[in-house]
């Protein structure tokens, strides 16, 4: 069942600048960023992950930004609540909450949210501006914002998320698993032509807007955003790790520049977004056999065959895939509806 929406009719505006600090952190550039999986958060201007391009090296001479802000970008802003010390790279902020529970920062996230939207990349939400603006909040009878309501608020939006997410488990641990002895082979090299990746080092990257798919299995294939465009490839094709994470694959949205430690897949074929997603987990499940053997050659992989539903001709059965994505995807959406605080503005 959905979270029904909050009733905000009763809540009154606060100027950020007089509710909280801003404050800037010390800068890290990526060529000072030595990653290490147990390090500490390296947080940078992008939506995703919490805003945490990797973990780096800690050393003595970091300043770490405290644990328990609120941290956003000028750029891409997204606030996101922080639970670890962190150090961030350029144009990085942070709202110091440290008084404020986590259940209350958290929600407070979705309070800021709807300001980032009044500035583009071109626009950025610096301090001063963010000083300046307004948000509803919530308030107790004196008229001050009531962060024990946010707090409680958070605490049962957190016990609903665990349930629905424990409700996901149970109906995953109960799904058919789908009939494939019909299915036929095809040679990835007969579906789509297969391009090498462009090499660009971190001393020639720009800060920017562009995605920068690297050997990464995780965050889409992302591993950081850059402003270069001499080497985009286009959206609606699909990236595969041929070296790192070998084998890793994803459907892109939107144009990037691909490093050359992934191919990029373009398809000979009309393919819908649905029918990329469909796409992807084959690949990768082919991929893992070269994971831990050798990298996953370009040559090779046009030869190396996914098996694809087929229609009654024996060709690929486009529609059938395309319809069965859709269905997931709309399973998928109501999922989220049911996790997410709807706010009535």
């Amino acid at each position: 069942m959905a979270m029904a929406k909050i009733d905000t009719s009763e809540w009154q505006e606060f100027q950020i600048g007089e509710l909280f600090q801003i404050r800037k952190p010390p800068v890290l550039h990526n060529r000072q960023v030595i990653e290490n999986e147990n390090g500490i958060p390296y947080i940078v201007r992008t939506k995703f992950g919490n805003g945490i391009k990797c973990r780096v090296q800690r050393n003595n001479e970091m300043s770490p930004s405290p644990a328990g802000v609120i941290s956003f970008g000028a750029e891409n802003a997204t606030f996101f609540y922080q639970q670890e010390e962190f150090v961030s790279g350029r144009d990085i902020y942070y709202i110091d909450t440290r008084k404020l529970s986590a259940g209350t920062c958290m929600f407070l996230t979705a309070c800021l949210q709807p300001v980032a939207r009044k500035y583009s990349y071109n626009y950025g939400l610096f301090p001063d501006l963010l000083k300046s603006e307004r948000i509803k909040l919530p308030v107790d009878f004196h008229g001050c914002p009531d962060w024990a309501y946010m707090d409680s608020f958070m605490a049962n939006v957190m016990k609903e998320s665990e349930a629905c997410l424990e409700n996901l488990r149970l109906a995953d641990e109960k799904k058919t698993a789908v009939d494939i002895s019909q299915w036929k082979e095809f040679q990835i090299g007969e579906l789509f032509d297969i391009v090498k990746g462009t090499r660009l080092t971190k001393a020639n990257m720009r800060e920017g807007n562009n995605r920068f798919i690297g050997a990464s299995a995780v965050n889409n294939g992302v591993t950081t955003w850059i402003a270069n465009d001499e080497k985009l490839h286009p959206a609606n094709t699909i990236t595969v790790c041929y070296n790192g994470s070998v084998g890793e694959a994803f459907y892109q949205d939107e144009p990037f520049w691909a490093s050359d430690d992934v191919n990029v897949l373009y398809p000979k074929f009309h393919m819908t977004r649905n029918m990329g997603l469909f796409i992807v987990p084959l690949i990768r499940s082919v991929g893992r056999r070269y994971a831990f053997v050798d990298k996953w050659r370009l040559d090779v992989m046009k030869k190396n065959h996914i098996k694809l539903p087929v229609d009654s001709q024996g060709n690929p059965d486009w529609a059938y895939m395309d319809s069965f994505m859709a269905e997931i995807m709309k399973e998928s959406e109501i999922c989220l509806e049911n996790l997410s605080i709807v706010l009535k503005t």
